[in-house]
């Protein structure tokens, strides 16, 4: 009887042994496979027969062999357990992702477990791997993690013009602000408005005041450099950083955008608006005790420019002397 209970015993571990919905593989000292279990043979399409004492390197090229074997002697070593997850190592063996769920999946993601496995004389002779597929807990991240950096592009981009809205321009200043002070470093700060933007909402309603900023934006994109920060500040007003640009660099660059601006009219139900702007440039200085200062000095040369008869560029150094 006591023999029986033994054969069942032997049989059900072994029938748990191929169907468990882990990875179950045995490693000898010199990485062949000893031991190779159904969700193995379901997932590689190898069949244990054909993978028994060969090496796991040759078997699987694709695994990284450095890494692996790094991961693998510490636990022959140490005789610790050694573990892996998916944000470290996507994946041991490169399968396929079969689930429906996350079916966008390209492969399975993995966890693993390396155990030390000891012979009669406590030496570590094998290694076992225990493989996890987390492939639904890692999509998942991934999909959260994006959904994350999705909304927070969001809260930093103006949804009319797609440029950078006033808070994130504004904090993007402080840094830079910051940035140059502590260099003692060179850049400007730009402010322009539309000239009479609301006779343009009158004559042409708000969509097409709307599709004005978007084109009043569309051409400041073409004219920024890559490391330019440009931002709506709110309405009609637009904002540029200038970084590392000097006083006439700064005005070559307004004088430009002045130009392009009132050139190139948007197009609204086959209607040209045409438009002018107002600019004003302030360049850093020290002067400045913190980066808003920069803002109302730029914003002083704006209002000088509109002053004396809009359409036109105005630095504040051409003009604080007066105020």
């Amino acid at each position: 009887m006591a023999a029986d209970l033994d054969m069942n015993e032997i049989h059900w571990l072994m029938d748990m042994f191929n169907t468990v919905d882990v990875g179950l593989v045995v490693l000898d000292r010199d990485y062949k496979v000893c031991v190779w279990n159904g969700f193995m043979e379901n997932h590689s399409g190898l069949l244990p027969s054909a993978v028994k004492h060969k090496d796991l390197f040759d078997l699987f090229p694709a695994i990284d062999e450095k890494w692996f074997r790094s991961k693998s002697e510490s636990v022959f070593v140490l005789k610790n357990r050694s573990f892996t997850i998916w944000e470290q190592q996507p994946y041991i063996f490169r399968f396929k992702n079969y689930r429906p769920i996350t079916g966008k999946a390209e492969y399975m993601y993995q966890n693993a477990t390396f155990i030390p496995l000891t012979n009669i004389r406590a030496e570590v002779s094998h290694i076992c791997i225990i493989l996890y597929d987390v492939t639904d807990i890692a999509v998942n991240k991934k999909e959260l993690e994006d959904l994350n950096k999705k909304l927070e592009q969001m809260s930093q981009v103006d949804n009319l013009t797609q440029l950078t809205n006033r808070g994130h321009w504004e904090d993007l200043l402080k840094q830079e602000y910051l940035r140059t002070k502590r260099n003692e470093g060179c850049s400007a700060l730009l402010m322009f408005d539309i000239d009479h933007f609301k006779k343009v909402n009158d004559k042409y309603g708000h969509s097409g005041g709307d599709e004005a900023l978007r084109h009043i934006a569309k051409l400041l994109r073409s004219a920024l450099r890559e490391t330019d920060i440009a931002g709506r500040y709110g309405g009609e007003e637009f904002v540029v950083t200038l970084l590392d640009t000097d006083k006439e660099g700064s005005v070559v660059f307004a004088e430009r955008l002045r130009q392009l601006i009132e050139s190139s009219p948007a197009l609204h139900k086959n209607l040209e608006i045409k438009m002018t702007v107002s600019i004003g440039l302030a360049c850093f200085n020290h002067e400045f005790k913190d980066h808003e200062r920069w803002i109302e000095a730029a914003d002083k040369a704006l209002y000088s420019s509109k002053e004396h008869g809009r359409n036109r560029v105005t630095s504040f150094d051409d003009i604080k002397n007066d105020l």
